[in-house]
Protein backbone atom coordinates (compact mmCIF):
# COMPACT_ATOMS: atom_id res chain seq x y z
CA UNK A 1 0.00 0.00 0.00
CA UNK A 2 2.88 2.36 0.76
CA UNK A 3 4.26 1.85 -2.74
CA UNK A 4 0.86 2.54 -4.31
CA UNK A 5 0.42 5.65 -2.19
CA UNK A 6 3.85 6.87 -3.23
CA UNK A 7 3.04 6.31 -6.91
CA UNK A 8 -0.27 8.17 -6.62
CA UNK A 9 1.51 11.04 -4.86
CA UNK A 10 -0.42 14.18 -4.04
CA UNK A 11 -3.17 13.62 -6.60
CA UNK A 12 -6.40 15.05 -5.32
CA UNK A 13 -8.77 13.24 -7.68
CA UNK A 14 -8.29 9.48 -8.00
CA UNK A 15 -10.65 7.06 -9.74
CA UNK A 16 -10.15 3.44 -8.64
CA UNK A 17 -11.09 1.08 -11.49
CA UNK A 18 -11.86 -2.54 -10.67
CA UNK A 19 -11.87 -1.43 -7.07
CA UNK A 20 -13.32 -4.51 -5.40
CA UNK A 21 -13.89 -3.86 -1.71
CA UNK A 22 -11.49 -0.90 -1.74
CA UNK A 23 -8.58 -2.50 0.08
CA UNK A 24 -5.99 -0.45 -1.81
CA UNK A 25 -7.65 2.92 -2.18
CA UNK A 26 -5.36 5.82 -1.27
CA UNK A 27 -6.37 9.22 -0.01
CA UNK A 28 -7.73 11.30 -2.83
CA UNK A 29 -9.98 8.55 -4.17
CA UNK A 30 -13.28 10.15 -5.11
CA UNK A 31 -14.92 7.35 -7.06
CA UNK A 32 -14.63 3.58 -7.34
CA UNK A 33 -15.72 1.60 -10.39
CA UNK A 34 -16.54 -2.06 -9.79
CA UNK A 35 -18.65 -4.54 -11.83
CA UNK A 36 -19.61 -6.77 -8.88
CA UNK A 37 -22.53 -5.70 -6.70
CA UNK A 38 -21.35 -8.18 -4.08
CA UNK A 39 -17.98 -6.41 -3.86
CA UNK A 40 -19.63 -3.00 -3.77
CA UNK A 41 -21.78 -4.19 -0.89
CA UNK A 42 -18.64 -4.96 1.14
CA UNK A 43 -17.13 -1.48 0.76
CA UNK A 44 -18.38 -0.17 4.14
CA UNK A 45 -17.64 3.56 4.55
CA UNK A 46 -15.25 3.90 1.62
CA UNK A 47 -15.66 6.43 -1.24
CA UNK A 48 -18.77 6.02 -3.41
CA UNK A 49 -18.81 3.32 -6.05
CA UNK A 50 -20.60 2.85 -9.33
CA UNK A 51 -21.29 -0.51 -10.96
CA UNK A 52 -19.55 -0.48 -14.34
CA UNK A 53 -16.76 -2.16 -16.29
CA UNK A 54 -13.33 -0.80 -17.15
CA UNK A 55 -14.03 -0.97 -20.87
CA UNK A 56 -16.87 1.57 -20.52
CA UNK A 57 -16.12 3.95 -17.68
CA UNK A 58 -18.98 6.33 -16.80
CA UNK A 59 -16.50 9.17 -16.30
CA UNK A 60 -15.87 12.18 -18.52
CA UNK A 61 -12.57 12.83 -20.31
CA UNK A 62 -9.71 14.03 -18.09
CA UNK A 63 -11.88 13.95 -14.98
CA UNK A 64 -9.18 12.45 -12.75
CA UNK A 65 -5.58 13.20 -11.95
CA UNK A 66 -4.91 9.48 -11.46
CA UNK A 67 -6.70 6.36 -12.67
CA UNK A 68 -5.76 3.49 -10.36
CA UNK A 69 -6.13 -0.22 -11.19
CA UNK A 70 -4.92 -2.78 -8.64
CA UNK A 71 -4.70 -6.45 -9.67
CA UNK A 72 -7.70 -6.15 -11.95
CA UNK A 73 -6.53 -5.81 -15.57
CA UNK A 74 -6.20 -9.60 -15.98
CA UNK A 75 -9.95 -9.91 -15.27
CA UNK A 76 -11.04 -7.46 -17.96
CA UNK A 77 -12.76 -8.78 -21.09
CA UNK A 78 -10.88 -6.37 -23.37
CA UNK A 79 -7.86 -5.20 -21.41
CA UNK A 80 -6.52 -2.91 -24.15
CA UNK A 81 -9.81 -1.07 -24.36
CA UNK A 82 -9.85 -0.80 -20.57
CA UNK A 83 -6.37 0.74 -20.54
CA UNK A 84 -7.46 3.19 -23.23
CA UNK A 85 -10.30 4.20 -20.93
CA UNK A 86 -7.85 4.81 -18.08
CA UNK A 87 -5.87 7.11 -20.35
CA UNK A 88 -9.04 8.88 -21.48
CA UNK A 89 -10.22 9.80 -18.01
CA UNK A 90 -6.89 10.67 -16.36
CA UNK A 91 -3.59 12.43 -16.85
CA UNK A 92 -1.70 9.67 -15.02
CA UNK A 93 -2.23 5.94 -14.62
CA UNK A 94 -1.06 3.71 -11.77
CA UNK A 95 -1.53 0.00 -12.43
CA UNK A 96 -0.54 -2.92 -10.23
CA UNK A 97 -0.25 -6.00 -12.44
CA UNK A 98 1.81 -9.17 -12.57
CA UNK A 99 3.80 -11.43 -14.85
CA UNK A 100 1.70 -14.58 -15.48
CA UNK A 101 4.87 -16.51 -16.33
CA UNK A 102 5.93 -16.22 -12.70
CA UNK A 103 2.63 -17.73 -11.61
CA UNK A 104 3.03 -20.56 -14.13
CA UNK A 105 6.44 -21.28 -12.60
CA UNK A 106 5.15 -21.00 -9.02
CA UNK A 107 5.47 -24.27 -7.09
CA UNK A 108 1.69 -24.58 -6.53
CA UNK A 109 1.11 -24.55 -10.28
CA UNK A 110 4.16 -26.52 -11.29
CA UNK A 111 3.83 -29.36 -8.77
CA UNK A 112 0.22 -29.50 -7.64
CA UNK A 113 -2.36 -27.76 -9.84
CA UNK A 114 -0.82 -27.50 -13.34
CA UNK A 115 -4.25 -26.64 -14.74
CA UNK A 116 -3.77 -23.13 -13.35
CA UNK A 117 -1.12 -22.59 -16.04
CA UNK A 118 -3.76 -22.62 -18.77
CA UNK A 119 -5.62 -19.83 -17.02
CA UNK A 120 -2.50 -17.75 -16.45
CA UNK A 121 -1.17 -18.07 -19.99
CA UNK A 122 -4.29 -16.38 -21.32
CA UNK A 123 -3.86 -13.30 -19.13
CA UNK A 124 -2.05 -10.08 -20.10
CA UNK A 125 1.39 -9.69 -18.55
CA UNK A 126 2.76 -6.64 -16.78
CA UNK A 127 5.19 -6.06 -19.64
CA UNK A 128 2.33 -5.97 -22.17
CA UNK A 129 0.35 -3.60 -19.99
CA UNK A 130 3.36 -1.31 -19.53
CA UNK A 131 3.97 -1.23 -23.28
CA UNK A 132 0.32 -0.48 -24.03
CA UNK A 133 0.36 2.42 -21.57
CA UNK A 134 3.75 3.71 -22.69
CA UNK A 135 4.85 3.42 -19.07
CA UNK A 136 7.34 5.82 -17.53
CA UNK A 137 8.27 3.43 -14.74
CA UNK A 138 7.89 -0.24 -13.83
CA UNK A 139 8.80 -1.29 -10.28
CA UNK A 140 9.29 -4.82 -8.98
CA UNK A 141 7.22 -5.48 -5.85
CA UNK A 142 8.68 -8.49 -3.99
CA UNK A 143 6.34 -10.42 -1.70
CA UNK A 144 7.52 -10.94 1.91
CA UNK A 145 7.05 -14.34 3.49
CA UNK A 146 4.40 -13.02 5.91
CA UNK A 147 2.42 -11.01 3.35
CA UNK A 148 -1.09 -10.32 4.67
CA UNK A 149 -2.85 -10.01 1.29
CA UNK A 150 -4.18 -13.41 0.28
CA UNK A 151 -3.33 -13.24 -3.43
CA UNK A 152 -2.42 -16.53 -5.12
CA UNK A 153 1.35 -16.68 -4.40
CA UNK A 154 1.17 -14.88 -1.03
CA UNK A 155 1.77 -18.08 0.93
CA UNK A 156 4.91 -19.13 -0.94
CA UNK A 157 6.65 -19.96 2.38
CA UNK A 158 3.50 -20.99 4.26
CA UNK A 159 2.20 -23.93 2.21
CA UNK A 160 -0.20 -25.10 4.90
CA UNK A 161 -2.36 -22.07 4.15
CA UNK A 162 -3.37 -23.53 0.78
CA UNK A 163 -5.12 -26.38 2.59
CA UNK A 164 -7.65 -23.83 3.86
CA UNK A 165 -10.66 -23.61 1.55
CA UNK A 166 -11.19 -19.96 2.55
CA UNK A 167 -7.72 -19.09 1.27
CA UNK A 168 -8.37 -20.84 -2.04
CA UNK A 169 -11.82 -19.27 -2.40
CA UNK A 170 -10.27 -15.79 -2.20
CA UNK A 171 -7.84 -16.49 -5.05
CA UNK A 172 -9.05 -16.28 -8.66
CA UNK A 173 -6.36 -18.76 -9.72
CA UNK A 174 -8.09 -21.45 -7.65
CA UNK A 175 -11.64 -20.17 -8.03
CA UNK A 176 -11.48 -20.21 -11.84
CA UNK A 177 -9.77 -23.61 -12.14
CA UNK A 178 -11.56 -26.96 -12.41
CA UNK A 179 -12.55 -27.88 -8.81
CA UNK A 180 -11.58 -31.51 -9.33
CA UNK A 181 -8.09 -30.49 -10.46
CA UNK A 182 -7.77 -28.29 -7.38
CA UNK A 183 -8.98 -31.11 -5.13
CA UNK A 184 -6.38 -33.52 -6.54
CA UNK A 185 -3.61 -30.98 -6.14
CA UNK A 186 -4.50 -30.08 -2.58
CA UNK A 187 -4.72 -33.76 -1.64
CA UNK A 188 -1.19 -34.24 -2.96
CA UNK A 189 0.02 -31.12 -1.13
CA UNK A 190 -1.51 -32.32 2.13
CA UNK A 191 0.31 -35.64 1.74
CA UNK A 192 3.63 -33.95 0.90
CA UNK A 193 3.36 -31.69 3.93
CA UNK A 194 2.57 -34.61 6.20
CA UNK A 195 5.59 -36.69 5.16
CA UNK A 196 8.02 -33.77 4.79
CA UNK A 197 8.37 -33.96 1.00
CA UNK A 198 7.44 -30.33 0.45
CA UNK A 199 9.93 -29.07 3.04
CA UNK A 200 12.72 -31.17 1.58
CA UNK A 201 11.99 -29.97 -1.96
CA UNK A 202 11.71 -26.31 -0.97
CA UNK A 203 14.24 -25.91 1.80
CA UNK A 204 15.69 -22.93 -0.09
CA UNK A 205 12.41 -21.00 0.25
CA UNK A 206 12.41 -21.41 4.01
CA UNK A 207 15.59 -19.33 4.20
CA UNK A 208 14.26 -16.38 2.18
CA UNK A 209 12.49 -13.31 3.52
CA UNK A 210 10.93 -12.20 0.21
CA UNK A 211 10.77 -13.34 -3.41
CA UNK A 212 9.74 -11.95 -6.77
CA UNK A 213 6.49 -13.61 -7.81
CA UNK A 214 5.88 -11.22 -10.67
CA UNK A 215 4.09 -8.21 -9.20
CA UNK A 216 4.86 -4.93 -10.95
CA UNK A 217 3.78 -1.36 -10.21
CA UNK A 218 3.36 0.50 -13.50
CA UNK A 219 3.06 4.28 -13.77
CA UNK A 220 2.39 6.29 -16.90
CA UNK A 221 1.43 9.80 -17.96
CA UNK A 222 -1.15 10.03 -20.72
Amino acid sequence: MARITEAVGSAGVVVDVGAGTGSYEPRGTVLAVEPSLEMIGQRAARPPAVQAVAERLPVRDNAAEVALAVLTVHHWTDWRRGLAELRRISSRQVVLAYDPRKHVEFWVTREYVPEIAGLERGRPGADEIAEELGADRVEVLPVPWDFTDGVFPAYWRRPEAYLDERVRRNSSAFAQTDPEAVRRGITKLRRDLADGTWHRNHADLLEQQEIDVGFRLITSRA
